[in-house]
């Protein structure tokens, strides 16, 4: 099998390289499989020419006398000249080709075929090659992430409040880490997404304010304190609203705010105090990202909104999946660490966890095939990477960060919260990843988990550790495809109409 192809001459004829020399621009040969320089064949095609053409070594006919003359002139010596070019001819001829075959055996190892063509294509102009090397290498650290084409030409605008509203907040370094801190994972992968980022107020489709209300920490409980957050968020609209036109011509409607608290943007730890204080006024036109969520009606969603997953650092998952991978053995069947009170206390009419936990710890601790433990660990993330169903109780609220660990470590989650509604369902099969059980079938759980681990553990084992699902649930400080900023993008991509930008646009039209 040979396949060849032709070389040709280069003549660059503009004003930049007019005055460099063609340049000979050959593919490589590929025989059986194997890299022959064409430079070399060209050359050893000319001597062959050279060698059959019998003119070859003689001068130009039309300088024959010229040269009969002077070889006379030297004493009639033109037959022993003659006799001396034939085998000067065949010497040379000789050499060539035995150096030819010779670097050609030694020289070219055979490789695929398939990979005959890779090699052609780098090989053709060298010095084009070397040039865009080093200009990749010069403009390779300016390389930014490129707008996805999901989401077309989304635009959304960072407002630049005062450090006060942010940044400051941050000297706390538990307010990067805590499960409430998505608000700022977020505002951090915004920022670095750089197309979809516009410094032109005017044509932005969102403005996202960037107001870190979570991390107000208790200096009783270590958690974090929100009785601020109102008055924090109503000051900084009154900053924006009367500095910019943006807020007051849609009352904030094209507005994202993240509300990553027990009830969002109620900002209240207990459900009957957050319904009695309701969302603020200013507000219940704005786009809430947030990580509660139920499927009924309720007043602390009773506003656009998102449902977001809880903050879980995406570092310290790659730092115990590099211990124990996904696959790993996992020897503890059911697994909880967490908050278990042994005599529930009424708080104002309300029992912590409306005693699931409770019921959970006084039915299971000591079965063992559950490993319950009430105390903190910090290094959990290790028994939950050994565990096969993690349990993901409600406390106060119905979502758990438990989820998102469950799910990024590989152990199969059992959601006990009735109604919750779970982050990026159209993207996230949890049918297809976790289980659900009711809050009054507690008392059912071993024969629930006995009988899945008979029947369809292994399929859901093998939906949940897909990369993508976890990958899903997971804010980076520089955003990647199919991440969770990503999804709260194309949500947000999904709620265009309420783009002041594309509404004018349309209206124009």
């Amino acid at each position: 099998m040979l396949s060849f192809n032709r070389c040709f001459l280069i003549s660059n004829s503009s004003s930049r390289t007019r005055n460099r020399k063609p340049h000979l621009n050959c593919f490589n040969l590929a025989f059986c499989g194997s890299q022959v320089p064409v430079k070399r064949i060209s050359l050893f095609l000319l001597w062959w020419l050279v060698f059959l053409n019998e003119d070859g070594f003689r001068a130009p006919k039309t300088h024959t006398g010229t040269r009969n003359m002077r070889i006379l002139h030297k004493g009639g010596r033109q037959s022993d000249k003659t006799l001396f070019f034939k085998y000067y001819k065949w010497i040379l001829w000789f050499t060539f080709t035995l150096y030819f075959l010779t670097s050609f055996f030694i020289t070219n190892k055979p490789i695929p075929l398939s990979k005959s063509r890779v090699s052609a294509s780098k090989s053709s102009v060298a010095s084009r090659v070397l040039f865009e090397s080093a200009k990749s290498n010069k403009t390779r650290h300016k390389s930014k992430p490129k707008n996805p084409a999901s989401f077309k030409d989304l635009k959304i605008y960072i407002y630049e409040l005062p450090s006060e509203y942010n940044e400051d907040w941050l000297s706390n370094q538990r307010c990067r880490n805590h499960l409430f801190a998505s608000e700022v994972a977020i505002h951090r992968a915004l920022m670095n997404t750089y197309d979809l980022r516009t410094f032109d107020p005017y044509e932005a489709d969102f403005f996202f304010l960037p107001v870190y209300v979570s991390c107000n920490f208790s200096t009783v409980n270590g958690f974090p304190a929100i009785g601020h957050a109102r008055s924090l968020l109503s000051s900084a609209i009154q900053l924006i609203s009367s500095n910019y036109p943006f807020w007051n011509r849609t009352q904030g409607s094209d507005h994202i705010f993240v509300a990553s608290h027990d009830y969002g943007a109620c900002f209240h730890a207990m459900e009957d105090r957050a319904i009695d204080d309701g969302i603020p006024e200013f507000l219940k036109r704005s786009i809430i990202l947030q990580t509660f969520g139920v499927d009924y009606k309720h007043p602390c969603q009773d506003v656009e909104n998102v449902v977001i997953p809880p903050y879980i650092p995406p570092e310290s998952v790659r730092k115990t999946l590099e211990k124990s991978p996904l696959t790993g053995n996992r020897d503890i069947m059911v697994f909880f660490r967490g908050k278990m009170e042994v005599n529930p206390k009424n708080v104002s009419g309300k029992f912590y966890s409306k005693k699931v936990r409770t019921d959970i710890w006084r039915r299971y601790n000591g079965d063992r095939r559950f490993y319950l433990q009430r105390n903190r660990y910090a290094g959990y993330q290790s028994e939950i990477v050994r565990s096969v169903f993690c349990l993901c109780p409600l406390g106060w609220a119905p979502w758990s960060p438990r989820l998102v660990e469950s799910v990024a470590l590989g152990c199969v989650p059992v959601v006990i919260a009735d109604g919750i509604r779970l982050p990026f369902a159209s993207v996230v099969r949890w049918p297809e990843i976790s289980l659900r059980v009711a809050e009054r079938d507690v008392g059912k759980l071993g024969r629930i988990l006995e009988e899945v681990a008979r029947t369809n553990l292994s399929t859901i084992q093998r939906n949940l550790w897909d990369p993508s699902v976890s990958k899903a649930l997971l804010f980076n400080e520089h955003m990647q495809e199919g991440d969770a900023t990503w999804q709260v993008l194309e949500s947000l991509y999904n709620k265009l109409q309420r783009s002041y930008r594309r509404r004018s646009r349309v209206g124009s039209q």
